[in-house]
């Protein structure tokens, strides 16, 4: 587990010092777009061939928008957990979309480290380096909300 959290701060400097922890091994099944949706069995991306939610299939933000659309998502301005909802953070950088995390009922974060791990975080613990500034937050009313 060391070494696991030696390699992540490695590639993620802003994380070191942090309170995050690692909740998932490793897996090149999926990534972070699909693991904030909730899929674990895919990779998503709107590229080349891989899944890709029924919406255009672009490198920038609003498409990442409207495939989060398609699942009931809509923006937000609060990054904040609220009750009843799933919310999803969108990172960019000058780039386009890098990364995407899901907000937990404790207040805390999930990501899916590209290939790597998943991890538990504060939002503000993956700003800066490479994933860029969550650009957007996006939420959706839970199944089990009235």
């Amino acid at each position: 587990m060391k070494e696991a959290i030696a390699r992540i701060e490695s590639l993620f400097p802003q994380l070191v010092g942090r309170s995050f922890k690692i909740t998932s091994p490793q897996d090149n099944g999926y990534n972070c777009f699909a693991w904030a949706a909730g899929d674990s069995s895919r990779w998503w991306e709107p590229v080349q061939s891989y899944f890709w939610p029924r919406s255009r299939r672009s490198l920038l933000l609003p498409a990442f928008q409207e495939a989060l659309a398609t699942l009931g998502f809509e923006p937000c301005e609060s990054r904040d957990f609220e009750d009843g909802h799933d919310k999803i953070a969108i990172f960019t950088s000058p780039k386009g979309p890098t990364h995407a995390a899901r907000a937990l009922p404790n207040g805390r974060w999930t990501s899916k480290l590209g290939q790597a791990e998943d991890i538990e975080h504060e939002l503000s613990d993956l700003e800066g380096g490479d994933y860029g500034q969550v650009a957007c937050v996006m939420k959706r009313k839970t199944a089990q909300s009235p």
